[in-house]
């Protein structure tokens, strides 16, 4: 049975939250919100929401346990270190730290304390400066971001009423939605929307009017 303080700890379970539906809620650093997606009661506490940066504001500097994945969905978001425009794509390994701000405001989807122990990539990828890849079927481009041992992580554009054939993910399966609609046998997800498929689950996943999406796959296994 889940505490209080969890959310979607159940890795067994498939989850789906449309997070334009979600009330912002405040945070410790003034000026900044956040929606939480899960969350996990364990020490270093894994978390995945959606972060957002009001104008000029900032989160008090702080180190990464276990590791912190960001993807900035609007705006510039920036640290010590330099600025991250829309579609970049950040993971800061184990044992670094940061002190984030925004100046003009954005909004970030954020994955902590979740890196596996030897996974130590600092990785800093402007998407919209990336060449797309031919994916396994037509209609279907991917652009990979990261991957290390049974993990990977990419961009996977869609183009209208593309269809992917069945299929299962041994590790799990985590899928944001950035632009279009994204749909499978089990429902359809607009832009926004998280999806978290459990460890050996199995879907048939297409769209009609054509989408963007963030997919993380095998990661499930170790959490």
């Amino acid at each position: 049975m889940q505490t209080i303080q969890e959310l979607n700890a159940d890795y067994s379970q498939r989850a789906v939250l449309e997070t334009a539906n979600i009330q912002w809620e405040t945070s410790e650093a003034n000026g900044v919100l956040r929606k939480r997606l899960e969350r996990i009661d364990a020490k270093p506490e894994p978390v995945t929401t959606i972060v957002r940066y009001q104008e000029n504001s900032a989160f008090p500097a702080h180190q990464h346990v276990k590791g912190e994945e960001i993807f900035v969905l609007e705006g510039t978001f920036s640290d010590n270190h330099g600025d991250y425009e829309a579609g970049s794509y950040l993971r800061n390994p184990a044992g670094t730290s940061h002190s984030p701000f925004s100046k003009q405001g954005c909004t970030i989807f954020v994955k902590l304390q979740q890196f596996q122990t030897s996974d130590t990539s600092q990785v800093n990828i402007q998407t919209k400066q990336q060449q797309w890849l031919p994916g396994l079927v037509p209609g279907l481009s991917v652009m990979p971001l990261h991957e290390h041992n049974h993990e990977h992580v990419a961009l996977v554009k869609w183009e209208a009423n593309t269809i992917f054939q069945p299929h299962r993910h041994i590790g799990g399966e985590e899928i944001f939605v950035l632009e279009g609609t994204f749909e499978d046998e089990f429902g359809r997800y607009p832009k926004g929307t998280w999806i978290r498929n459990p460890p050996d689950s199995f879907h048939t996943p297409f769209t009609k009017e054509g989408c963007v999406i963030y997919v993380k796959t095998g990661h499930l296994v170790e959490l």
